[in-house]
C-alpha cells in the first residue's frame, strides 16, 4: 500500500496564504484533505485572495480568507484565529507563515525597521500561538508549524535584522514544544531560496536578473530553487500522524545550499 498523507477532516489556518510559500502550503494542505482558512495583507476581493479561495475549493475543501496586518495590530493574530474557528468550526493545524525579508546592515538599520521586523517576523508568531493554543488543545492532535528560514543558520551580508528574528523562531519552537507537550506539537520549517514573487523582485534588483538567478541556482546542490508546493508538502507531512515523533525541532529544507563551506 502506498504511503499517503491523509488530513481529511482537519481544519487549518495558514497565515500569509495569499502569495508565495503560504499559497503553496494552503494548496498542499487542501490537496491532503484540509479545510483551510488563509490570511493576507490584501482585501478579500483582491485577485490573490480569490486565487487562494479557488485553489482550496478546487480540491473540494472549504476555504475562508481573512485580511489584516499582524505587524501593525497586535490583536490581528487573535482575530484571525477567531475568524478561522468561526468559519471552520475549530482548528487542528496552524501554519504561522506570514513574514517578510528586509535588507539592512547592522549600523544602517533604524529603530523603526528593527521594531517592525521583530513584530512581524517574531512576536506575531508568538501572538498567533498564544491565540491558537486553546483551540488546538480541543482536537485529537493539534499541530503548530512555524515558518523560520535558512537564514536562522547561515545568512548573507545586509540581511539584518531578518536573520536575527528567524534565528529566534527556532527558540520559540522549542519553547512551545516544551510548554505544550504532549497535547500539541510544535515544529519549525526553515526553507531556503524558494521561487516566489518576492524572491523574483530580489533578482530584478540586479542589473542582470537572469544571470543572478542562474548564479543562485548553481549555488544549490539540487541545481534549482525550491517550489512553494515542496514546502507545502513538507507542512502536510509534519501535520500528519506519520510525523507524530517530530516535535520541538526546526527542519531545514534548502536544496543543499548550506552544505557547502564556500561557493564554487
Amino acid at each position: 500500500m502506498p504511503l499517503t498523507v491523509d488530513l481529511k477532516g482537519k481544519r487549518a489556518l495558514v497565515t500569509g496564504a495569499s502569495d508565495g510559500v503560504g499559497a503553496g502550503v494552503a494548496r498542499m494542505l487542501a490537496r491532503a484533505g484540509c479545510d483551510v482558512a488563509g490570511t493576507g495583507l490584501v482585501e478579500a476581493d483582491h485577485e490573490r485572495a480569490r486565487v487562494f479561495m479557488h485553489a482550496v475549493e478546487a480540491e473540494g475543501r472549504r476555504a475562508c480568507y481573512l485580511a489584516g496586518d499582524d505587524a501593525v495590530e497586535q490583536a490581528t493574530p487573535a482575530r484571525w484565529v477567531a475568524g478561522a474557528v468561526a468559519a471552520l468550526g475549530g482548528l487542528d493545524i496552524v501554519v504561522s507563515n506570514a513574514g517578510q525579508n528586509g535588507f539592512h546592515g547592522v549600523n544602517e538599520c533604524t529603530e523603526e525597521q528593527w521594531e517592525h521586523n521583530l513584530n512581524l517576523n517574531l512576536a506575531s508568531h508568538w501572538r498567533l500561538a498564544r491565540a491558537a493554543y486553546p483551540y488546538l488543545t480541543q482536537c485529537a492532535s493539534g499541530v503548530f508549524l512555524v515558518m523560520a528560514s535558512n537564514h536562522a543558520y547561515r545568512t548573507i551580508r545586509g540581511c539584518f535584522p531578518y536573520n536575527v528574528a528567524k534565528t529566534a523562531l527556532t527558540g520559540l519552537v522549542r519553547a512551545l514544544a516544551i510548554d505544550w507537550s504532549p497535547t500539541v506539537r510544535a515544529v519549525g520549517i526553515a526553507p531556503g531560496f524558494i521561487d516566489t514573487p518576492g524572491n523574483q523582485r530580489w533578482f530584478d534588483s540586479f542589473p542582470d536578473p537572469v544571470a543572478e538567478r542562474q548564479r543562485t541556482e548553481r549555488r544549490h546542490l539540487v541545481g534549482r530553487l525550491g517550489q512553494p508546493e515542496e514546502i507545502g508538502a513538507l507542512c502536510a507531512f509534519l501535520a500528519s500522524s506519520q510525523a507524530g515523533f517530530i516535535n520541538g525541532n526546526t527542519i531545514l529544507a534548502d536544496g543543499g545550499r548550506g552544505a557547502l563551506i564556500q561557493d564554487e
